[in-house]
């Protein structure tokens, strides 16, 4: 299928997803791919809405792309944040960057930063999309253009499920729309700071995300059944 067929697809499903499912929302790191999404969301002024999870761990960078999206295209943009009390209580037990000592306490983390407050951002909606693509990692190999979120009870949409690394960039290049400043920086999946890093050349794409992790532990949980894990105390000084 040549790019331009691809583009003409994923027009016609976001539109089908915004008239069909109303309201619906690309919930966007401003990443690569979700970028491709948001520009053809403001170039064919589809109804979609645009929001992204302030973790209070984001690099100063994602703000700053935050801020040239909105003054690029003058899109609103809904901007979600943890729940002070639960994630004030999880520092207090756990601390600042409890992430590095298990998966459990790094997915609590998650849970708190960003699941939760993507579950709240999305109540009353009819669906929801995503820039996943299934070239990105193992843990989105069979990844559906269409699926069904069974735990928020909406469906789910992947439009770009299908596109390769180098559809995204050839149509990021040749629209000019803005990329995120640590694409540049060998960044090609970007989330918090303290667990996003720089890839090697022939890594996986995902692989600075949770680095520290196996492959098929390194998602959130926004794309996996809600992340439900006790949140133990590790003693301070163990090492990460």
């Amino acid at each position: 299928m040549s790019i331009e067929a691809r583009i003409a697809a994923v027009v016609t499903l976001l539109s089908r997803v915004g008239r069909d499912h109303a309201p619906v929302a690309l919930a966007s790191s401003f990443g690569a791919e979700d970028m491709v999404l948001i520009d053809l969301v403001a170039r064919h002024a589809l109804p979609v809405e645009i929001l992204t999870l302030d973790t209070g761990r984001l690099p100063d960078e994602t703000h700053m792309q935050i801020d040239r999206v909105r003054e690029r295209y003058g899109l609103t943009i809904q901007v979600l944040h943890p729940d002070a009390a639960e994630l004030e209580a999880f520092v207090a037990a756990n601390g600042t960057n409890a992430f590095y000592r298990s998966i459990e306490l790094r997915q609590a983390c998650c849970a708190i930063r960003k699941t939760n407050p993507l579950t709240r951002g999305l109540a009353g909606n009819g669906g929801w999309i995503t820039g996943q693509r299934r070239a990105q990692s193992i843990t989105r190999a069979d990844l559906a253009v269409e699926e069904f979120d069974a735990d928020r009870g909406i469906p789910k949409f992947n439009p770009l499920a299908d596109w390769s690394e180098a559809d995204v960039w050839h149509y990021l290049r040749s629209n000019a729309v803005l990329s995120h400043p640590l694409h540049e920086q060998g960044y090609p999946s970007i989330g918090c700071a303290p667990c996003t890093r720089p890839v090697e050349p022939g890594e996986d794409l995902r692989a600075g995300r949770w680095w520290w992790e196996q492959p098929e532990h390194r998602e959130c949980g926004l794309h996996r059944r809600p992340v439900k894990v006790p949140v133990r105390v590790i003693p301070v000084g163990v090492p990460a």
